[in-house]
């Protein structure tokens, strides 16, 4: 019988614990969209579009069969943003990106 107890007590602070760190989540405000950063270096809505997919983890031929462009297209794109994003490496321009909060 005592044991029942125990059970429902750590059933009960789990539950709490639960909560607690689901409101805690929830009071985080993510990160928004700076859009006047966006401006101001300058991004064109399709290398916007392309540097997006570029996070998403999609390829060069990927990107340009999502978007109905051919993949040089694409390479253009992504050289513009790295160029833009002062980066070497699609790595490294989503990791600015990420900082910037663009993405």
């Amino acid at each position: 019988m005592q044991i029942e107890y125990i059970m429902v007590l750590i059933a009960i602070v789990f539950f709490g614990i639960g909560i607690f760190i689901n409101n805690k989540n929830k009071n985080t405000n993510p990160n928004k969209i700076d859009l006047q950063k966006i401006k101001d270096l300058g991004l064109s809505k399709r290398e916007y579009e392309v540097l997006k997919e570029v996070a998403s983890g999609l390829s060069n031929q990927e990107i340009a069969d999502k978007l109905f462009v051919s993949e040089s297209t694409i390479k253009t794109h992504v050289s513009n943003l790295l160029v833009k994003l002062n980066a070497k490496r699609r790595t490294q321009a989503i990791q600015i990106s990420k900082d910037l909060n663009i993405i």
